[in-house]
């Protein structure tokens, strides 16, 4: 295969006793003549290849037939109305609706109707207190630079907004509806309706990721800020203090431990928490003494499940939901005691998703449910009656085939046990097989319905995902044994599930293909760049590849606690020790790599595609293809419908062309 030509420029930075290349780093300009040229060689170099790609068509087709069941979320309920998001198989967006006293739905926000393109994503809603008013984000080309405006639910018109830059700003309102605390610029601000934005008072003006939340009186405010491996914590009684001067008291400050507050009915604050409990705890305080040598324990630590979520019912139920190794189960305990009384009944052993009440209590809890054959659905619990009833389903039906799913257990190489799920239908010998990991900041991959891996599967091959350190299957710990100076731990795992895949013959190296998404698509370039010996095949998309000046674009200097800096000098030694871009060696047969990034991605910058196409390029000594699939109007997270299945169906076709699976899509 012929590449289009990169210049290598004689670029070379000295950081800290490190003399560190950077030939490539003219394809970071996105608007310079010569990237785009450059950029307009790749898109057709790849579509000449993608036209060649064995029953693409095909997979397109069945991608698309999968995802048609659709989505519906749990309900959220505001005083007599209730709000819920629902996808139909002919719409490209869910759509938001409500209910009121006479149940009949009420489109509010079809991101479509407000722009028929597709380009615009509802990216985060709030209704206030009594279901009134309604505050949401849009954002449009996939920037997630969210625009906020409040909605008049009654009569569906705007009444204040835009609001910019507020990607996936939280909002809490107080009771009035007058007014909401809410992140503009990574600042906490309290914004008065009908006043200029400019104009609201900054509540926590440091440049920080928070998260916000009020009690269901609007009494107790709180506020998070993500710092290293856990959060800082704020209370302050709005009954005390005004609302644009709250009197912020400090629960906790400079701890690892992740913690999430909520004043409960009772007026007692419940803390989840991972302080002194990696896999977590529920504990309850006094507001009034909110520190942790005040906290007693409600629902202590399991030895082998993680605390998640909790609800309370009916002022004496306790709802605990936990993943036991990845897999979900909610408990029932008594709100005083903390006691265990029994278990919600789940439809099978898969994934239960945030639990959802009524802010002024009662005996319901609403939460959704997937496995990797179930559609998410969404599932009422009675506490009253003990049962547990499917409240909504997906909203389409598709023929799913049997999935049978295997749990293994192997050894990483510093002797840890780590878990894989392997998806296959009955068979023998060897087969192309996928590989897909994530293995960072905390994320757990538990089991869910996808309309990407069944296609794989039913056509013949094996999917198997590794539940690596870095992510939040096995708690904190976990999460904090493959970040900073830890993290090559995450790539050891990954590549240890692969020699494990092929020496129990599931499949060869000739047959793997690996698969990661941002921090996943990090892994992937690790993997494909260490042990590139290992994989026939590898998708990386949205992926970060410099990571030595990773922290200069996207929200990178966001992931400094994840990754460490540059900025370090020994944390610059643990970059470079892994940093795929960096690692690429001329004259290496690297496998088929079809890298994948998007022009709106205001997340990840499409730079680290870039680079790493052009370096793998020039570096590769074999005739498998190096790839770069560029999408111009969309970014790292929601999409409309379609470009998400042509993705899906992209990937799909290019991993099946260089494992060997072929066109065999859509067998039974």
């Amino acid at each position: 295969m012929i590449y289009p030509p990169a210049e290598r420029q004689p670029i070379v930075d000295h950081l800290h006793g490190h003399a560190v290349p950077d030939p490539y780093r003219w394809l970071e300009d996105p608007a310079s003549p010569e990237t785009q040229s450059w950029l307009a060689a790749q898109d057709e170099l790849w579509r000449g290849h993608a036209a060649t790609l064995a029953g693409r068509d095909r997979w397109h087709a069945r991608v698309a037939e999968l995802t048609g069941v659709g989505m519906v979320s749990p309900p959220l309920w505001r005083g007599r109305h209730r709000f819920f998001l629902r996808r139909t198989a002919r719409q490209e967006h869910a759509v938001l609706y409500t209910t009121g006293p006479d149940r009949a739905e009420q489109p509010l926000i079809d991101p479509v109707e407000l722009d028929p393109t597709g380009l615009t994503t509802l990216d985060h809603w709030q209704p206030d207190l009594d279901g009134r008013l309604l505050a949401y984000q849009l954002s449009r080309g996939g920037d997630e630079r969210s625009e906020l405006y409040v909605m008049d639910v009654a009569t569906r018109q705007v009444i204040d907004g835009p609001i910019d830059r507020c990607r996936y700003a939280p909002v809490a309102w107080l009771p009035d509806g007058k007014a909401f605390f809410y992140v503009r610029s990574r600042q906490v601000r309290l914004h008065l309706l009908g006043t200029p934005a400019e104009d609201d008072a900054v509540i926590c003006a440091a440049d920080r990721s928070y998260g916000l939340g009020i009690s269901h009186d609007g009494r107790w405010l709180t506020i998070s800020a993500v710092a290293g491996g856990g959060n800082d914590l704020w209370l302050a009684d709005l009954s005390a203090s005004p609302p644009d001067r709250p009197a912020l008291r400090v629960v906790q400050e400079g701890t690892d431990a992740v913690t999430i507050p909520a004043v409960g009915h009772d007026g007692r604050l419940y803390l989840l928490t991972t302080l002194g409990a990696p896999r977590g705890r529920l504990c309850v305080a006094d507001p009034e003494r909110p520190e942790p040598e005040n906290w007693r324990d409600l629902v202590g630590p399991d030895p082998e499940a993680v605390i998640g979520d909790f609800a309370i019912l009916d002022g004496s139920v306790l709802l605990v939901s936990r993943t036991r190794h990845a897999i979900s189960e909610i408990g029932v305990h008594d709100l005083t005691t903390g006691e265990a009384l029994g278990q919600v009944p789940l439809p099978g052993l898969g994934s239960a998703g945030r639990m959802f009440t009524r802010p002024e209590g009662g005996h319901e809890v609403w939460f959704t449910y997937t496995d990797s054959v179930t559609p998410g659905s969404v599932h009422r619990y009675d506490a009253r009656t003990g049962r547990s009833t499917l409240w909504a389903a997906a909203p389409g039906t598709v023929e799913v085939p049997e999935l049978p799913a295997r749990q293994l257990v192997y050894t990483s190489a510093d002797g840890t046990p780590v878990r894989m799920v392997v998806l296959a239908r009955p068979g023998t010998g060897p087969r192309p097989t996928i590989l897909y990991g994530y293995g960072g900041f905390g994320r757990s991959l538990t089991p869910a319905y996808s309309s990407y891996i069944l296609p794989w599967v039913e056509a013949g091959g094996v999917f198997a995902l590794a539940q690596l350190r870095g992510g939040g299957e096995e708690g904190a710990q976990w999460h904090h044994a493959g970040m900073l100076d830890r993290k090559q731990n995450v790539f050891d795992d990954f590549v240890a599930a692969a020699e494990r895949l092929i020496a129990d013959g599931w499949t060869t190296a000739e047959q793997l293909g690996v698969c990661g998404e941002s921090n996943g698509g990090l892994l992937v370039g690790a993997a494909l760049t260490q042990r590139p010996d290992l994989f026939a095949a590898a998708v990386c998309s949205a992926p970060v590849l410099d990571m030595v000046r990773y922290e200069r674009s996207g929200l990178g200097p966001s992931w400094r606690s994840e990754y460490g800096s540059a900025d370090d000098p020994e944390q610059l030694g643990w970059l470079l020790g892994y940093s795929p871009y960096h690692r690429v060696r001329d004259g290496v047969d690297y496998p088929a790599t079809l890298l994948t990034a998007f022009g709106g991605d205001s997340r990840v910058d499409p730079l680290h595609a870039r680079k790493m196409c052009a370096a793998l390029q020039r570096a590769t000594s074999g005739s498998r293809p190096i790839l770069l699939r560029h999408e111009s109007d969309v970014g790292h997270g929601s999409r409309a419908v379609s470009r998400s299945v042509g993705l899906a169906a992209d990937m799909l076709a290019f991993l099946a062309e260089h494992t060997g699976l072929g066109d065999r899509v859509g067998g039974r």
